[in-house]
């Protein structure tokens, strides 16, 4: 028989991979490193869900990872569309360099 793993013990996972990709978007200059880190965020806020739902035996945890995954899958495509637009504009993927883009 297969143990469960503790509910702490996910939460606190969730809770690390949460601050990582925090880290890497408050740190990183680079679109496509932060777009990344928005990813790993995500993801973290979905194991949170899926372990919770987990605990009280509910499949509401892993509908809301659902959610989370086509939002995610959507701000990928906006985003590299976004960091297309702004190396074809301005050859750099510097978020800086974005507010210069107008129009």
């Amino acid at each position: 028989m297969i143990a469960a793993v503790p509910m702490a013990h996910g939460l606190i996972l969730a809770g690390c991979l949460f601050a990582i990709g925090l880290i890497g978007v408050l740190v990183r200059r680079d679109i496509i490193f932060v777009l990344a880190s928005i990813e790993i965020m995500l993801n973290a806020s979905g194991l949170a869900f899926v372990v919770a739902g987990s605990r009280w035996g509910q499949p509401d945890g892993q509908i809301m990872f659902i959610f989370i995954l086509t939002m995610a899958a959507t701000e990928v495509s906006v985003g590299l569309a976004l960091a297309l637009q702004l190396h074809g504009r301005l050859r750099t993927l510097d978020i800086d360099a974005a507010s210069k883009m107008r129009g």
